[in-house]
């Protein structure tokens, strides 16, 4: 993968519960269900602009946690009660990961997802674009055409709503919020 600015695509070839694929994209490597950027779009207010590259990011979806992975958190929160996972609360932040179950994540997106990426210089254009142009149905960004976007937003929110009621998990150094 490219230290480089560009766009990427996830396929899957085993569908997330719920997940409706009526006119996704779809090759031998599954069908299109997410798409994304690195960097992000440099903010109007003249801050720092993101120094993430394709690889970086790509490497964060596939090893990351929920808190850093919109898709990770997607995947993991429709696949909760097929996986046993569950969103928690960790450490003394307000950061939610699926703790232990994040590695049956990347378990199950090592089986069943495949990543294609394209190099560009402003990514955010092209993302766009793809987003208004196909069906995406795990993007919520800019997606709001989607049919799939309540469900999934609900889908999160119940997870996020179940986490809030559970103790918080230690971080590390055994770190909980007081």
């Amino acid at each position: 993968m490219p230290r480089k600015s560009g766009v990427y695509g996830w396929y899957f070839d085993e569908t997330p519960p719920g997940v409706p694929t009526d006119g996704c994209h779809s090759t031998d490597a599954g069908q299109l269900l997410y798409v994304g950027i690195a960097p992000r779009e440099p903010a109007a207010n003249g801050a720092s602009p993101s120094r993430q590259t394709l690889r970086n990011r790509l490497r964060n979806h596939c090893r990351g946690n929920a808190s850093s992975s919109t898709l990770r958190l997607t995947l993991g929160c429709l696949l909760a009660e097929r996986l046993d996972l569950g969103l928690r609360r960790v450490g003394n932040s307000a950061r939610l990961t699926f703790v232990e179950g994040e590695h049956v994540l990347s378990a199950w997106m090592a089986d069943h997802a495949r990543v294609a990426w394209m190099e560009h210089e402003e990514p955010w254009l092209l993302e766009l674009e793809l987003i208004k142009n196909l069906v995406l149905p795990l993007n919520l960004k800019d997606n709001s055409h989607g049919p799939f976007r309540a469900a999934l937003r609900a889908a999160r929110a119940a997870q996020r709503e179940i986490a809030r009621t559970l103790p918080v998990v230690p971080g590390p150094g055994g770190t909980v919020a007081g």
